[in-house]
C-alpha cells in the first residue's frame, strides 16, 4: 500500500480495488510472522475492520460515499478511547483499567468519514519521549536499513511504521514535542502537528494539557491535509498550491541547525538549494528565544508538571510496571510548585509574543526536522546516551509545540539515502497556509529528488 490517499481514493472510485481488498492486504501485512506487525500494533481490529469495509464498499457502490476517505484502512495510536477498548497508550500499568465507554471525538470523525480503523498502534509508554522505544510491547524497528534495527522515533512509533510497511494507508497520533513529526522524519514519511486547538483532545491520554496536538502521518502532504480537514471538523477542502517564487522562509540559525550530522546536512542544504532555485527567498535569522527555552524549562517544564498532575495516583499504585525511563522524567513534575508552573505559563506567553513579532514577516520558518538520521537502538543502551539523543531528537520540534504553532515535515533525501525531514512550521492558526506551502515544497523536492 504504497499510494498516497488521493491515489488509492481514485482506485476505490475506478473500481480498480475495493476497501475490502485494501483493508485484507494491510490485515495481511500486520499480521505477518515475518513482519513488523506484532510490535506496531497493541491490538488490531481485524473483524471490526473487515465489516466496516464490506459496508463502506456498499455505501459506495448504491453512489453514497462519506468522504475523499470513505474505505481507506487508518492506524491509530493506543491513547485515543475506542468504545470497549481499554486506552493503554503503550503501558503494562492500565491493563486493569475499565473499558473506554465512547469514542474520543478524533474517532467518531474517522468513523463519520467512512475510515476503516485498522487497530491501535504501538508508541513510546505514555507518549514520553521522542525515539519510540517500548520495552512492553517491542520496538518496531525502522524501514530504513532494518537489518541494524534503527529506532523509528517517537513517540507515534507504530503509527510511522503502520504506514511505511503498508499496515495502513495513513495513522493517526499526537504531537507534544515531536510525536508526529519525528517518527514522519525518520522513517521518510510526511507528519503535520496542527495548531493545538484545532483538533479536539478530549478522549486522548493526555500527556501535557498545554502541549499536545493531534495529527496525521501519510505518504504526501495530500494525505495530511485531507485528515486534517477531518480530523478539524472543517471539512476544509485541499488547498491550491502556493507559489514558491518569492515566498519568504526564515532559516533559524539559534539552535536550531546545531548538531546536524553529515547526512542531514547534506540534505538539508540540498533541500534549500533546490527552494532558492524555484525562486523562495531564504534568509538566515537569529531567535534568540530558542536559546531560552533550556532555562524556561529547567525544571521539567509544562510536560513533566501536567504529567505528573495525570499520573501521580497510577504511579503510587503501579510505578514499578512503568518504563523506567519514562517514570523518572515524570517524577520530575513532582518537585515542580505551583509557583513554578505559574512562572513556566508567564515565561511561556512572553515567549510566543516575541517569537511571532521575530518571524512574522515571513510566510514560514523552515528548519531539519530532526539534526541526526535514526540512531541504531543497542547505541541507546546507556542511559546517559539515551537521554542525550532524545533531547537532541525533541529539540527542533518542541520549539513549534512551545510557540503553540503549526508545523509539517516533509522528506527531503534522496532514494535510498537516510530519511531526513524538512520542517516548514509557523504561527498558531496558520495550519492550511503551511499545508498549502508544504504542497509547493514537496513538488519542488520531488522533482529534484527524483522521486
Amino acid at each position: 500500500m504504497s499510494q498516497t490517499l488521493i491515489e488509492l481514493q481514485g482506485a476505490l472510485e475506478s473500481e480498480r480495488t475495493s476497501s475490502v481488498a485494501l483493508t485484507e492486504a494491510a490485515l495481511a501485512r500486520a499480521q505477518a510472522s515475518d513482519g513488523e506487525g506484532a510490535r506496531v500494533f497493541t491490538r488490531l481490529h481485524a473483524e471490526g475492520a473487515l465489516k466496516a469495509a464490506q459496508a463502506s464498499d456498499a455505501l459506495r457502490h448504491a453512489g453514497f460515499p462519506r468522504s475523499a476517505l470513505e474505505g481507506l484502512p487508518i492506524s491509530i495510536k493506543d491513547l485515543f478511547d475506542v468504545a470497549g477498548d481499554v486506552t493503554m497508550a503503550g503501558s503494562a500499568a492500565l491493563d486493569d483499567a475499565p473499558p473506554a465507554k465512547a469514542d474520543a471525538p478524533v474517532i467518531k470523525r474517522l468513523i463519520a468519514a467512512g475510515a476503516v480503523l485498522i487497530g491501535r498502534t504501538n508508541m513510546t509508554e505514555f507518549a514520553f519521549s521522542g525515539l519510540g522505544l517500548n520495552p512492553h510491547y517491542g520496538t518496531p524497528l525502522n524501514p530504513f536499513d532494518r537489518a541494524a534495527k534503527r529506532i523509528p522515533g517517537g513517540s507515534s512509533s507504530g503509527a510511522a511504521v503502520s504506514v511505511s510497511d503498508g499496515m495502513a494507508a495513513a495513522a493517526i497520533g499526537t504531537d507534544t514535542g515531536g510525536s508526529v513529526r519525528i517518527p514522519a522524519a525518520l522513517c521518510g514519511l510526511t507528519g503535520f502537528k496542527p495548531t493545538a486547538r484545532r483538533v479536539p483532545r478530549d478522549g486522548a491520554l493526555p500527556l501535557s494539557t498545554s502541549l499536545d496536538s493531534v495529527g496525521p502521518i501519510g505518504r504526501s502532504v495530500a494525505c495530511c491535509a485531507m485528515l486534517d480537514a477531518i480530523l478539524s471538523g472543517t471539512g476544509e477542502s485541499l488547498l491550491g498550491e502556493a507559489s514558491l517564487a518569492g515566498l519568504r522562509l526564515a532559516v533559524p540559525r539559534t539552535v536550531a541547525l546545531d548538531g546536524m550530522d553529515a547526512a542531514v546536512a547534506a540534505s538539508f542544504d540540498a533541500a534549500l538549494a533546490t527552494l532558492s532555485r524555484a525562486g523562495a527567498q531564504i534568509r538566515e535569522i537569529a531567535v534568540p528565544e530558542f536559546a531560552q527555552l533550556g532555562a524556561i524549562n529547567a525544571k521539567g517544564g509544562l510536560a513533566a508538571a501536567e504529567a505528573w498532575h495525570w499520573h501521580r495516583e497510577l504511579i503510587q499504585r503501579a510505578g514499578d510496571r512503568y518504563d523506567p525511563r519514562v517514570r523518572v522524567r515524570i517524577l520530575r513534575g513532582r518537585e515542580i510548585s505551583a509557583a513554578d508552573y505559574i512562572d513556566v505559563l508567564e515565561a511561556r506567553a512572553a515567549w510566543i509574543g516575541a517569537v511571532e513579532a521575530r518571524i512574522a514577516p515571513f510566510d514560514a520558518l523552515v528548519m531539519p526536522t530532526v539534526p541526526v538520521v535514526a540512531p541504531r537502538i543497542d547505541e541507546l543502551a546507556d542511559d546517559a546516551v539515551f537521554g542525550a539523543t532524545n533531547l537532541l531528537i525533541l529539540r527542533n520540534p518542541t520549539f513549534i509545540n512551545f510557540l503553540d504553532g503549526c508545523a509539517l515535515s516533509l522528506p527531503c533525501h534522496r532514494p535510498g539515502e537516510a530519511p531526513v525531514g524538512l520542517m516548514l512550521a509557523g504561527a498558531g492558526g496558520r495550519d492550511r497556509a503551511i499545508l498549502s506551502i508544504g504542497q509547493a515544497v514537496e513538488q519542488a523536492l520531488r522533482a529534484a529528488n527524483g522521486n
